[in-house]
């Protein structure tokens, strides 16, 4: 969340910027609550101080009767500062809602506007194929090679669950290993996240976990949820402590299965792998200085520019717009990758974001930096990006390395782990 001091002294900018990305919240209250709040603080302190030096009266009382009207005094005066104080929790809870729902502050090359809004800043290496024959979209693929199964995953937990079968599988795993190869090598350290977080954790990187515009599966009459992704865990991994700068940046990438509710997302853009329930994902993770973020964003670019080359899946890099931003990120860049069986004639669809959340995460996390030299302690940074959600990159993959036979090549990259280079009709 945004700092309070920065919200006070800056109201008129952060209500505008709600505004551009879509959030309405009453900034004047908070300023206002804020005032009422220190009132009431102050007064509290007041009210302590009056009690304290009624109760040293107490010893030198002349007679029993004036120690029983200074212990009178000092109990009322005790409770004054207790309301005082009850007034002072409510006014904190209250300025801490409406807090909370403030967006990051925005960087200021993003574009405003929404979905269609955001500016196209670079391609891919692979360009768009030129095929000769209609192109089959992914779904179609995986019936001419028995690489899915909706139907069964419909029975066993309704629809928006799948079977992986076959050569699937083995793409699907092909996908992990190669991300998280990859990403070890460019020093980020791999972890296997838990599935489930607490309700805080969720709250602390920016999600909603209960409420009817989730998309967060909870576990009922508990505080755990199914992560939606491995942003959630990584970003509690280390809540609550305090890094030596010395150390930082840090960088993770977690493998985890991702879990989300998907309400109100159907559509022919959304059938088959692209929107789903269950799916797999490596997640890029950083925490940096402030003075980091912004290299350590264009890293994570960067790399999820290097894997999708690599894949060879022609892509376009999105800055996306104001509108479509996400509450806690300062700036974020989509990869969509071209994908010829979307729509009558193809397009695009996003298959990896990354985000500088500046300290917004780790003012909620409370997560810190300090260093040798310094006597305080500062908020980190906090930055993620997909390397891998296997679901996507599997679409690209299959209707862009299509043939007309309705064979499909493997990305040289993968194939010590598919363990072939073509993959043959049944």
């Amino acid at each position: 969340m945004l700092d309070r001091k920065f919200i006070l002294q800056n109201a008129q900018l952060v209500a505008e910027n709600s505004a551009k990305r879509g959030v309405s919240v009453d900034v004047d209250a908070i300023c206002r609550l804020e005032a009422e709040r220190m009132d009431a603080l102050k007064q509290a302190e007041e009210l302590n101080r009056q009690a304290n030096e009624v109760s040293k009266q107490i010893k030198s009382a002349k007679d029993n009767d004036e120690r029983q009207e200074l212990i009178a005094k000092g109990r009322s005066l005790r409770e004054q500062k207790d309301a005082a104080g009850a007034a002072q929790d409510r006014l904190e809870a209250e300025i801490l809602e409406l807090q909370t729902i403030l967006p990051n502050m925005t960087h200021p090359d993003v574009p405003e506007g929404g979905e269609h809004d955001a500016n196209e800043i670079g391609r891919g290496k692979t360009p768009v194929p030129e095929m000769d024959f209609q192109p089959l979209d992914h779904l179609q693929l995986g019936e001419k090679h028995d690489l899915f199964d909706f139907e069964g995953g419909a029975r066993v937990a309704g629809s928006g669950f799948y079977f992986l079968r076959n050569a699937a599988v083995r793409l699907d795993l092909a996908l992990q290993q190669f991300a998280i190869s990859h990403l070890a090598g460019k020093g980020f350290t791999p972890v296997s996240t838990p599935d489930l977080a607490l309700t805080s954790v969720l709250q602390g990187t920016g999600f909603n976990p209960r409420g009817p515009e989730t998309q967060i599966y909870s576990i009922e009459n508990t505080e755990l949820n199914l992560v939606a992704t491995a942003e959630i865990p990584l970003g509690g991994m280390l809540s609550g402590q305090i890094l030596a700068s010395e150390e930082l940046p840090l960088r993770f990438c977690g493998l985890s299965h991702c879990f989300r509710t998907e309400a109100g997302a159907a559509g022919r853009a959304s059938k088959g792998l692209y929107r789903v329930h269950q799916f797999t994902k490596v997640e890029m993770f950083a925490f940096t200085l402030p003075d980091q973020s912004t290299a350590m964003h264009e890293e994570m670019r960067e790399l999820e520019c290097e894997i999708f080359d690599a894949l060879e899946v022609p892509y376009r890099v999105i800055d996306t717009a104001t509108g479509d931003l996400g509450g806690p990120a300062y700036r974020k860049y989509d990869l969509e990758a071209w994908m010829p069986g979307r729509g009558e004639s193809g397009d695009w669809g996003e298959v990896t974001s990354t985000s500088n959340c500046t300290d917004y995460q780790a003012r909620r996390l409370n997560v810190r930096s300090k260093s040798n030299t310094q006597k305080g302690t500062d908020f980190v940074h906090t930055l993620n990006g997909t390397a891998i959600a296997t679901g996507r990159a599997m679409i690209a993959i299959l209707e862009n390395h299509q043939r007309a036979d309705g064979t499909i090549n493997v990305p040289q990259i993968l194939r010590p782990w598919v363990g072939c280079d073509v993959l043959e009709c049944e």
